[in-house]
């Protein structure tokens, strides 16, 4: 198998036509990913988050296991993903600080890992996405002023295209 050009994109065939990568001849390697993101709100919205007595009950609670469940169910979001056995999905919170005046927000990491001929990457990604837009569907009667920001791959270890860390520059 010949090592593919990183200019193509994998999920078109010759003709043009999206189609799904064959990774039948991959090898099974341990994957992991790392996916990083926060929503910013309003600081009387992370002290109902704190403080338990948003009504919809233990936000982060819920958040996290929201985001477990979309790293499971990401091949049903994304049409071209393969559905993956996973080995690990762990969903963390801190509350962080934001970009803008009278704001804070919280942060958001996603580990995800696998065995298999494909990465994680994508898994990572949703379940980040999802944790946070279970924060903001809980708390948006309190503050439709959220944002999610800053969603992104942190790290990715694993496979034949090596490993990628956003802390080492390019």
């Amino acid at each position: 198998m010949s090592k593919p050009d990183p200019t193509t994109l994998t999920h078109f065939d010759a003709q043009g036509q999206a189609h799904m990568v064959d990774v039948g001849a991959k090898p099974a390697t341990h994957r992991i990913a790392v996916a990083t993101g926060r929503i910013e709100m309003q600081p009387a919205t992370l002290a109902i988050i704190d403080t338990g007595t948003a009504k919809k009950g233990d936000v982060l609670g819920i958040a996290r296991i929201a985001g477990i469940q979309a790293a499971k169910k990401t091949s049903d979001l994304i049409p071209l993903c393969h559905p993956l056995a996973l080995t690990r999905v762990a969903v963390q919170f801190e509350v962080a600080a934001v970009q803008y005046p009278g704001a804070i927000g919280i942060a958001c990491t996603a580990t995800v890992e696998t065995v298999g001929p494909t990465g994680v990457e994508m898994e990572a990604l949703a379940a980040v996405q999802v944790a946070l837009l279970t924060i903001y569907d809980m708390c948006k009667a309190v503050d439709r002023g959220m944002s999610i920001e800053g969603v992104r791959v942190m790290e990715k270890r694993g496979g034949k295209s090596g490993s990628f860390d956003r802390a080492i520059p390019c």
